[in-house]
């Protein structure tokens, strides 16, 4: 591989996952942390049964003791719990999803700000999953999470659904993202021993496919989570309209992530039938990609193209634009205010595509305050914004009106 492929293809894994992957030869190791509490439910950890008998939406199905490092062995003066939590699928039916709630040990009283975190993408093998890595401290995107623990607020990062469950990870799938971005913060909720409660101020935040996720539950608030008293969303370099994605990254070095969509829409959505669109480099492609993180993940598929890999373009064909037109951005008003951000150099995902979701929210008479990052790429966004994101939510948290820039 030349050296400026090379430099790309890691720029792709710091860009798109925002978070250190596991190795290879541990893809299937535990991410249990120390134990320093009393797990709540199966012992084990794990979900006992179908998740029909957790509930509603949102609702406990099992929980554990876990840790919370940004890098291996640091110390955050927090308590974590992994757990297990019901949600909805895209097509509305219950699952389980799982996820990790952080609480600050600080001595505060009273209720503080509960932050339902959504992650870039990490990649699609279970052992991806953000609530893995975090005993481990090998989640980079940890390092921003602890900007918020650090003021005080607790967090809860969902692992999304397929993720560290049973099944594919259903990525870039929105309202599935959204929904389980939702029932995190309800879960944290719910969980013993956290102090929150349902006076809690919540928040919103992600970038990248968590700035799907946290925008799709940003809109699904109102009619998905009313219980919620979210303050606001803070999202940025959000890929709003997945063709566009698509279309911009095929066959240059961002084109893994078109097929670990690919394989998300089809765990959503069986009826797409994948396989049957694939050519043999196609099926050892997606077969690999489906235990991969985003490192390997993103180096097995850049510079591909679709043709390449298949007998026929699924994204040519009506069902399948359907489906990936079902979780764009910018159809329903957010009801509550929103902080939105995208680097105008951003080389995955389009600029045009974040400002189009500013134009249709602001069209549809959203309060969003938005801006562009006008040095930089993609993973440069998150870093230089999320400092300013926060601050933004910390407004939100303490009343003060959010100002509009539409």
């Amino acid at each position: 591989m030349h050296t400026r492929t090379s430099v790309r293809a890691w720029a792709v894994v710091a860009a798109l996952g925002l978070s250190a992957t596991t190795p290879l030869a541990a893809a299937h190791a535990e991410g249990a942390g120390p134990s320093t509490g009393t797990p709540t439910g199966n012992p084990s950890g794990t979900p006992t049964g179908s998740a029909s008998t957790a509930g509603s939406p949102g609702d406990i199905v099992t929980s554990e003791p876990s840790s919370f490092h940004p890098l291996p062995g640091q110390p955050t003066n927090t308590r974590a719990w992994k757990i297990h939590y019901r949600s909805t699928t895209a097509k509305g039916e219950p699952n389980t999803v799982s996820g990790t709630v952080i609480v600050p040990q600080d001595g505060r009283k009273g209720p503080r700000p509960l932050i339902t975190y959504a992650v870039g993408t990490v990649g699609v093998g279970d052992h991806c999953a953000p609530s893995a890595g975090f005993p481990k401290g090998t989640t980079l995107e940890a390092n921003l999470i602890q900007q918020l623990t650090l003021r005080g607020w607790a967090v809860a990062v969902t692992d999304y659904e397929g993720l560290g469950t049973p099944g594919d990870h259903t990525y870039t799938v929105g309202r599935a993202e959204g929904q389980a971005v939702l029932d995190a913060a309800r879960a944290a909720i719910r969980l013993p021993g956290t102090g929150l409660g349902k006076d809690t101020p919540v928040g919103i935040m992600g970038y990248s496919q968590g700035g799907q996720a946290s925008s799709w539950a940003a809109e699904l608030h109102g009619s998905y989570a009313p219980d919620l008293d979210v303050k606001g969303t803070a999202t940025g370099g959000i890929p709003g309209d997945l063709l566009k994605v698509a279309k911009f990254n095929d066959g240059l070095y961002g084109s893994g992530l078109i097929f670990m969509a690919a394989i998300g829409q089809n765990a959503a959505f069986p009826e797409l039938n994948l396989d049957s669109y694939l050519n043999p480099e196609g099926r050892k492609l997606i077969g690999a990609l489906r235990n991969s993180c985003v490192a390997d993940g993103s180096v097995l598929g850049s510079f591909k193209t679709i043709a390449s890999m298949t007998t026929k373009n699924p994204l040519e064909q009506p069902d399948w634009k359907q489906r990936l037109n079902e979780s764009r951005v910018g159809t329903v008003k957010p009801d509550a205010p929103v902080y939105q951000y995208h680097a105008l150099g951003d080389e995955l995902i389009p600029y045009s595509v974040g400002k189009q979701v500013r134009e249709d929210w602001c069209g549809r008479g959203a309060n969003v305050e938005w801006h562009t990052v006008p040095v930089g790429e993609h993973v440069s966004g998150v870093i230089t914004q999320s400092p300013f994101a926060a601050q933004w939510l910390a407004e939100r948290f303490a009343g003060k009106g959010a100002r509009s820039n539409c």
